[in-house]
């Protein structure tokens, strides 16, 4: 099992310093003449910009290799390192885990949701108990999203219009908006180290240019109401989140509009992705956004969970990772391998008797058989939990090899060894991985 630590910073680093909706929106066409001279300037370069950071929040970029990046990024709570990938625990908890179990795995980061725990336990419950890091016995650093990912997840529930999103409750009915400043009201209530701005969150696949444009210039309305109404800022970092779907024009206009107030948002993130778009444009948008995002300042590339897709962001400039994919596909028998996925149901581990993963160290690999898993994967609440912890764990030991591997400028090589395993049990490597790698001039074709 991997060993938690009572110590706030990691020792890993030697020099001391040491992750569809078909209901008809409300569309506001006006554009004010900010915008519109963000349109007319869309060309040029991102400038690093000052910013009045929390007490106790620091961000340094310790090493780079290509556009790779290895940070230490300071909280108020504790001392991470990145790249990093940060497990969701939407109601103030990863389904399975204890928080001790969480440390054990050397998870950095916790994201919590905003419009879950608004709705239950509720903004008042963590008023009276002093935030959510008390509420779940959480000493590291937790960041909550603002809310808008619900736009889309419950499209069906929802309304935009310019003054918020208006929701019908999954668990009364009732409806109830949800504006920027109600975001951060709750955000600032729940007390997590890092609280994201409230954004307009459309699907990237099935809404219309029309769409995505007015989306792009509401988010941009609305972060100088989050900003106002960010009441903590001397506590809590707020993060901008560029938007603009695959249009590269609207990304850039959504960058300009962040960046012209980054003196109030110690960092910046990447939204609207991994929804259901081609591989191809995925990574084409995330290419060219990244690097024109502040060097100075955290990089957070929003819902990534595959390893595939943490490493190639990686390579382009990211840092910061979030998602449900590793704890949700545990709960249907599947384990991640650096060959690939396990999936422990599957007749063909009945009589298998090795481990999960060979040279893994947590609870599950050193405790159980491919056989153990077989009989109750997918059946038994034992088996989502240790395969929740042995996904997660994975993904701490992968980030912490990307860092080591950035460290000692062997990145490439680390890619190139990466995604010939991952792949050694298949026909080849897609062409959409060969094609990523290769806009950072990394050859993995071979």
């Amino acid at each position: 099992m991997a060993a938690g630590s009572k110590r706030k910073a990691s020792s890993e680093n030697n020099n001391g310093e040491s992750e569809n909706g078909t209901k008809k929106k409300t569309i506001q066409t006006t554009k004010t003449e900010e915008e519109e001279e963000e349109e007319e300037n869309d060309e040029g370069e991102t400038k690093e910009t000052f910013c009045n950071n929390p007490i106790g929040f620091q961000f340094k970029v310790l090493h780079t290799d290509g556009r790779a990046r290895y940070t230490n990024l300071t909280l108020p709570h504790y001392d991470c390192f990145t790249p990093m990938f940060m497990p969701v625990g939407t109601q103030g908890c990863v389904k399975g885990l204890t928080s001790m179990q969480l440390e054990e795995i050397e998870c950095q980061v916790i994201l919590g949701n905003t419009y879950h725990l608004g709705q239950r336990p509720g903004k008042d419950l963590f008023l009276e108990c002093g935030g959510l890091h008390k509420f779940m016995s959480w000493k590291r650093g937790l960041l909550t999203d603002s809310g808008g990912f619900q736009m889309v997840s419950l499209a069906d529930l929802s309304d935009v219009t310019e003054e918020g999103v208006t929701f019908q409750s999954p668990i009364d009915g009732k409806s109830e908006m949800l504006t920027p400043e109600k975001s951060m009201e709750i955000q600032n209530a729940i007390g997590a180290d890092i609280i994201m701005a409230l954004d307009d969150v459309v699907s990237s696949v099935k809404i219309s240019k029309e769409r995505f444009e007015e989306a792009t210039h509401r988010t941009t309305r609305w972060i100088d109401r989050c900003i106002k109404g960010h009441k903590r800022p001397k506590e809590q970092a707020l993060f901008g989140i560029v938007q603009g779907g695959l249009d590269d024009r609207l990304r850039d206009i959504s960058l300009k509009g962040l960046l012209k107030r980054g003196k109030d948002l110690p960092g910046f993130a990447i939204g609207g992705l991994a929804g259901g778009e081609g591989k191809e444009d995925f990574c084409r948008v995330l290419e060219s956004a990244l690097p024109k995002l502040p060097f100075n300042k955290p990089r957070y590339v929003m819902g990534i969970g595959y390893p595939i897709d943490i490493v190639i962001c990686t390579a382009f400039g990211g840092d910061m990772y979030d998602c449900v994919f590793p704890s949700r596909t545990a709960r249907f028998g599947n384990a991640l391998v650096p060959e690939g996925t396990l999936r422990l149901k599957q007749a063909q581990y009945k009589t298998d008797e090795r481990k999960v993963q060979d040279d893994c160290d947590c609870v599950c690999c050193l405790n159980y058989t491919r056989k153990d898993l077989n009989k109750i994967a997918g059946k038994e609440t034992e088996a989502s939990i240790v395969l929740t912890y042995h996904n997660l764990r994975y993904l701490m030991r992968l980030c912490k090899q990307m860092r080591e591997a950035i460290e000692k400028k062997t990145f490439k090589a680390f890619c190139v060894e990466f995604t010939k395993k991952l792949y050694s049990l298949e026909k080849g490597v897609p062409k959409w991985v060969v094609d990523a790698f290769a806009k950072v001039d990394i050859d993995v074709s071979t």
